[in-house]
């Protein structure tokens, strides 16, 4: 049976997310997460994207992405296929590193937007791997709440407009935002990342 067409235009916003082939993971250590990032901010630069939230996990990753211009597919091909060749030459790997398609969720309204941005976030919490998203190095959170510099490819002027007139404001309303979702999970999210920024400590 022929696969569906992508739902894809101008100004369209996106939950992304692609899991690794058989489940397996793509990132064996940081410095495939910190590569992977780079390779994200060339997909932005290269596809005129807008970049709201993202979070690497262990076998997937998560992205919020508004595109100005028809280009989901387009980044997507830089995105995983430049890092994908780029993982299996370090590692000395061959074949599929990610599943053969993408994921992309169209939002349709600003209420979908939030649920996905704190989603993308809690990803960490609701998999038992730290108790708090700020404990994760990995994400789009500690940049969005003014606990670490914003890397230039992650826009962080959508949150004024919907938590707050001034940036303060802004951050802490969407810090409180995150947190309410937390609740959700129930207990036993103690444990800090097992993988963690050189020369940072958990944000607490």
């Amino acid at each position: 049976m022929p696969r569906p067409p992508r739902t894809s235009f101008a100004g369209a916003l996106y939950h992304v997310s692609t899991r690794g082939n058989r489940r397996c993971d793509i990132y064996l250590d940081n410095d495939d997460r910190q590569w992977f990032l780079l390779t994200l901010a060339r997909a932005v630069r290269k596809a005129a994207w807008r970049c709201h939230a993202y979070c690497l996990m262990t076998n997937h990753y998560h992205l919020l992405v508004e595109t100005p211009e028809e280009t989901i597919s387009q980044g997507m091909q830089i995105l995983n296929g430049r890092y994908a060749r780029d993982f299996n030459w370090k590692h000395g790997f061959e074949g599929h590193l990610f599943e053969k398609r993408f994921n992309d969720e169209l939002i349709e309204d600003d209420a979908h937007l939030l649920e996905v941005s704190r989603y993308i976030v809690l990803n960490p919490v609701r998999a038992g791997i730290c108790p708090e998203p700020g404990w994760w190095p990995w994400s789009s959170y500690r940049a969005m709440v003014g606990e670490s510099a914003a890397p230039p490819f992650l826009t962080l002027d959508w949150l004024g407009g919907v938590f707050g007139s001034t940036p303060a404001k802004a951050r802490a309303r969407y810090r409180g935002f995150v947190e309410d979702g937390i609740a959700d999970f129930g207990p036993g999210r103690s444990q800090a990342p097992d993988v963690s920024v050189p020369g940072t400590a958990p944000a607490r």
